[in-house]
């Protein structure tokens, strides 16, 4: 015995707008990965320019020759307007 069933045409309707539904979802959701992934890929980018920027700025930092001692004078205030000068008779 064989069993026919009577297919409504609003269960067909309902077929295609299901598989019509989850088409979109698949598009939306291949849409919004790639998004997320040039996202991390942007953030990566940024991340390693600001440690090749650290790294620079520490380089420059330890790579710094000391201050020569080019004549000038220390100095220092006493009170007010009135300051003394250190080393200004010494000669080098």
């Amino acid at each position: 015995m064989s069993r026919t069933a009577a297919v409504s045409p609003t269960h067909n309707l309902a077929w295609i707008a299901g598989a019509l539904a989850t088409s979109v979802a698949v598009v939306v959701g291949a849409v919004l990965a790639v998004v997320f992934a040039a996202t991390v890929v942007v953030v990566g980018f940024i991340g390693s320019a600001l440690f090749g920027l650290a790294a620079f700025a520490f380089r420059g930092r330890k790579v710094a020759p000391a201050p020569a001692d080019d004549g000038l004078i220390e100095a220092r205030n006493v009170g007010g307007h009135s300051w003394v000068a250190y080393g200004w008779n010494e000669r080098p």
